[in-house]
């Protein structure tokens, strides 16, 4: 966990964006079944299992149904009206209901249900002392990212859907990756992807 700062302790909130309208997919990528849950659960699982003291989740396409299928216990939601204009809108959408306390956040996806705690925490402790931190994976970045609150201002900016890939690629700040040896975890935008998921899933 990150040692206390002048934000005035080891606060640190995980972020899990799950507003996506699934275009690609053709219906709610955040309730197709894995594991036996909602696709999302397992994102959600994953940032409250881990060391981070506060969860907030955007939720937006299909967000009714969301709501009644993820077990969103210990978690804070906010829902992204403006969801369909790419996933830097729920990052700007979330960002006021981290709390003050917070020194930064972990920005999780929430169709990437590879992410474990383990993940999670292991860039928070190496990588919690920089303003922006990424996961070095065997081929190549990937989530979940560290923003410190020194980048709060910025992201409150962000538009659009690669605005964060953007921003981690501006050369504005140096940018510390934490190695993990293994393959970038999945993520969902497709069918395709779904299946190769569950094909994966299969083998192990």
């Amino acid at each position: 966990m990150r040692p206390s700062g002048d934000c005035g302790g080891p606060f640190v909130t995980g972020l899990v964006l799950g507003a996506g309208s699934s275009r690609r997919l053709g219906q709610p990528k955040q309730l197709l079944e894995y594991r036996g849950r909602p696709l999302l659960q397992a994102a959600v699982d994953a940032a409250v299992e881990s060391s981070c003291q506060q969860v907030v989740v955007a939720i937006g396409g299909a967000a009714p149904e969301v709501r009644g299928a993820v077990d969103f216990s210990g978690c804070t939601v906010v829902e992204n009206v403006a969801f369909t204009t790419g996933c830097s809108s729920s990052i700007v959408a979330a960002l006021d209901s981290v709390d003050e306390r917070a020194c930064g956040i972990v920005l999780c996806l929430g169709d990437q249900p590879g992410v474990t705690p383990r993940i999670i925490d292991r860039l928070v402790t190496q990588g919690g002392d920089a303003p922006l931190a990424v996961c070095r994976y065997r081929d190549g970045r990937g989530h979940p990212f560290w923003f410190s609150r020194a980048l709060f201002g910025e992201l409150s900016g962000l538009q659009g859907d690669k605005a964060v890939w953007k921003l981690l690629e501006s050369g504005r700040h140096e940018v510390l990756e934490v190695a993990f040896d293994e393959p970038i975890p999945r993520d969902v935008d497709t069918w395709d992807d779904y299946q190769q998921l569950l094909a994966a899933e299969s083998l192990t």
